[in-house]
C-alpha cells in the first residue's frame, strides 16, 4: 500500500515510487560527472597555464548558456516533452565527455577543448529546473513537494562532495583521458534510467515568435509576486557572489595551503557535506514547510562562513567551516526550487523555474570578478570580498521584497 499516514514517513514514500527513484538516481549520476568535470578541467588548466583567471574562464563557461538561454530554455520546456528534453540534454553531455577523453588521450587537448565542452554541458544543464527537477515535484505529488526537492538537494549536495574528491583522485591516479571517460560511461547509465520513466505533462503549443513574449509574461508574473521576487534575488547574490569561490578553489587550496589535487577535492567537498547533513534533515522534516525567512537566514550564514573560511590559517579549520556552512546552501537549495513549485501557477511554473536558470546564469559574473580579484590580490582576499559583497546584496534584496 502507498497510502501515507500520519506515522508514515514521506520520504519512504518517495522511495518506493520508481518514477520518483530514476528521476532522481539520474540526477544524482550526472550531477557527479559534472563535478568531476569540473574539477579535473580547472585542475588542468590551472597546471597548464598557473593562472586562477584562465581556471575562472574555464569553468565560466558551463554557466554562460544558463544566463543566455535559461528563460528560453524554461518556455520551451512547457511545450516540448520534458522527458526527451532531458535525455537530448544528457546524450549530448555524454558526446561531448568522449571527446575530451580522446583528445586527452592523443594529447591534443588544450583549454578552448575545455571552454567549448563546458559550454555544452552547459546548455545541456540549463534544461535541468525546467525538465528533471520539475519532474521530480511532480512524480511527488503536490504533499510531498518540499520533501522530494530537499531530498534532491541532498543528492546535489552529495554529489558536490564526490564529484570534487574523485575528479582530485581521477586527476592524480589515472589522468585526464579516464575521467572524462568514465563521466561519459556514467551520463549513458543516467539516460538509460530516464527512458524507463513512464510521464505525462499537458503541453502549451509551441509558437517561436511567442516565446520572448512567453517569458516576459513569467516575468512579471514573478515580479508581481513577494516570495517569487526573493527566489530570483537570493539565487542572483548567491550564485554571483558566493558560490563563484568554487572557480579559484584549485588555485586557493595551492597557494594558501600547498594542498595536492586530492586535498583540493576535500576542500572542494567541505561545504557539500555539510549541505548533506542539513538536507537530510530538511527532507524528513514535518509540520509547515519552511519559507522566507529560511531561505534568508541559510543563504546569509553561508557568505558568513565562507568570509572566515577564506580567511582561515590552516587548511582543516577551512574546511570544518566550509561543513559548517553547507547548512546554509542546503537551505537555499531545497527553497529555491520548492518556492516555486508551492508559489507559482501551475501554467507558469517551468517558465519561471527557467528565469530561475537565468539567474543562476549570471554565475559567469562572479566568476570573472573572483578570478581577476585572485590574480590581483590572492584567492584569499578574493573569496572573502566577493562573499561580503554578497552578504551585502541579500540585505538589499531581503528589502525589496517585503510583502
Amino acid at each position: 500500500m502507498n497510502a501515507q499516514g500520519p506515522e508514515r514517513s514521506p520520504v519512504r514514500d518517495l522511495i518506493a515510487d520508481p518514477g520518483f527513484v530514476r528521476l532522481w538516481a539520474a540526477g544524482g549520476l550526472t550531477n557527479s560527472m559534472r563535478w568531476v568535470e569540473m574539477l579535473v578541467s580547472g585542475l588542468f588548466a590551472y597546471q597548464l597555464t598557473g593562472s586562477a583567471f584562465a581556471v575562472s574562464l574555464v569553468l565560466m563557461s558551463r554557466a554562460l548558456p544558463m544566463l543566455t538561454a535559461g528563460a528560453l530554455a524554461g518556455a520551451v520546456a512547457e511545450s516540448l516533452d520534458r522527458k526527451r528534453l532531458l535525455m537530448a540534454g544528457q546524450a549530448t553531455t555524454a558526446a561531448g565527455s568522449a571527446i575530451i577523453a580522446t583528445l586527452a588521450a592523443t594529447g591534443h587537448l588544450a583549454l578552448w577543448h575545455l571552454f567549448l565542452n563546458g559550454l555544452l554541458g552547459g546548455l545541456a544543464w540549463t534544461n535541468e529546473l525546467a525538465t528533471r527537477r520539475r519532474m521530480v515535484a511532480e512524480a511527488a505529488g503536490p504533499t510531498r513537494i518540499v520533501q522530494a526537492v530537499a531530498l534532491d538537494s541532498v543528492t546535489n549536495s552529495t554529489t558536490r562532495m564526490v564529484g570534487p574528491l574523485a575528479g582530485g583522485i581521477f586527476f592524480q591516479t589515472v589522468g585526464v583521458a579516464a575521467a572524462f571517460a568514465i563521466a561519459a560511461s556514467i551520463y549513458l547509465v543516467a539516460l538509460l534510467l530516464v527512458s524507463g520513466v513512464v510521464h505525462r505533462q499537458e503541453r502549451r503549443m509551441l509558437v517561436p515568435r511567442r516565446l520572448v513574449a512567453d517569458v516576459i509574461e513569467a516575468a512579471r508574473i514573478a515580479l508581481a509576486h513577494p516570495i517569487l521576487r526573493l527566489v530570483l534575488g537570493v539565487t542572483i547574490a548567491m550564485n554571483v557572489f558566493g558560490f563563484s569561490y568554487t572557480a579559484i578553489l584549485p588555485a586557493f587550496g595551492a597557494v594558501a595551503f600547498r594542498a595536492s589535487p586530492v586535498e583540493i577535492g576535500l576542500l572542494a567537498a567541505a561545504e557539500p557535506f555539510g549541505a548533506l547533513l542539513a538536507g537530510l534533515g530538511l527532507a524528513f522534516r514535518r509540520g509547515p514547510p519552511p519559507g522566507r525567512r529560511t531561505l534568508l537566514l541559510g543563504s546569509a550564514g553561508f557568505l558568513v562562513v565562507l568570509v572566515s573560511a577564506a580567511l582561515a590559517p590552516s587548511l582543516p579549520l577551512a574546511v570544518l567551516l566550509l561543513v559548517l556552512g553547507g547548512a546554509g546552501t542546503a537551505a537555499f537549495a531545497s527553497l529555491q526550487t520548492g518556492l516555486v513549485m508551492m508559489q507559482a501557477p501551475i501554467e507558469a511554473r517551468s517558465r519561471i523555474l527557467g528565469l530561475t536558470t537565468t539567474c543562476i546564469g549570471m554565475g559567469p559574473l562572479g566568476v570573472l570578478v573572483v578570478g581577476a580579484l585572485a590574480d590581483g590580490f590572492g584567492p584569499r582576499i578574493a573569496i572573502a570580498l566577493m562573499a561580503a559583497a554578497g552578504i551585502a546584496a541579500l540585505a538589499a534584496v531581503a528589502a525589496a521584497t517585503r510583502a
